[in-house]
């Protein structure tokens, strides 16, 4: 059976929403292995390590023993073999919307907002093991993506869906990360009511007990 190899973290629990989103099921569909990235179980593990050298998570592994790393691309894979419902969208225009939108917001959002909680609240467990920027800078970076959730609510106006009029992959991954925030003690900026509407109504979605189920 296909393996999940999981965290905590925003990454791999997007890999999971996005599975509940396709209706799959833990067990049935698929297995999931969890590792500890506190204590870096996952980088520490040679037959994890192995699957994937850079240690990071998630991992799907394939019944043939093929293993895909990075959330995006997993994802991708899952909604080719369940195309149905459609999260990545059903015409190469719509495509391209979807993953315009999901990467504006992984370079503008998720790069600045993840360096800057490595370098924050988050540099006791990440200085270790990987190269962090300096506190000022991390306060910086963390300003710079507070500057462009507010751009992001501006783009959402009164809709839910940043594309397509309906629910996608886009939707999920700023859904995810806002959830992650909260997570680690970050709130939306002032100023985000159209977000703060889209986490609301999105909460109600069954994927959003992801963030509050026992790892």
């Amino acid at each position: 059976m296909t393996t999940l190899h999981s965290s905590l973290g925003p990454n791999p629990r997007l890999v999971r929403m996005f599975m509940v989103e396709k209706g799959l099921e833990e067990g049935r569909d698929f297995t999931r292995v969890h590792y500890d990235i506190i204590t870096g179980q996952n980088r520490q593990d040679a037959g994890y390590v192995a699957k994937n050298p850079q240690g990071t998570t998630p991992t799907l592994e394939l019944d043939d023993g093929t293993c895909l790393t990075e959330s995006w691309p997993i994802c991708e894979y899952i909604e080719e073999l369940h195309p149905t419902p459609n999260l990545f969208g059903e015409t190469p225009v719509e495509r391209a919307t979807v993953r315009k939108w999901a990467r504006l917001f992984d370079q503008e959002v998720v790069v600045p907002m993840t360096m800057g909680f490595r370098a924050g609240l988050g540099r006791p467990m990440f200085e270790p093991r990987m190269a962090v920027v300096s506190p000022e800078a991390g306060a910086e970076l963390s300003a710079m993506s507070d500057a462009k959730w507010r751009m992001f609510d501006g783009y959402l106006g009164s809709s839910n869906h940043i594309a397509l009029g309906r629910f996608t992959f886009a939707d999920l991954l700023i859904f995810a990360f806002a959830n992650f925030g909260f997570t680690v003690g970050w709130k939306l900026p002032e100023g985000t009511d159209n977000l703060a509407r889209f986490v609301a109504t999105h909460n109600q979605r069954p994927c959003a007990a992801i963030w509050t189920q026992a790892e």
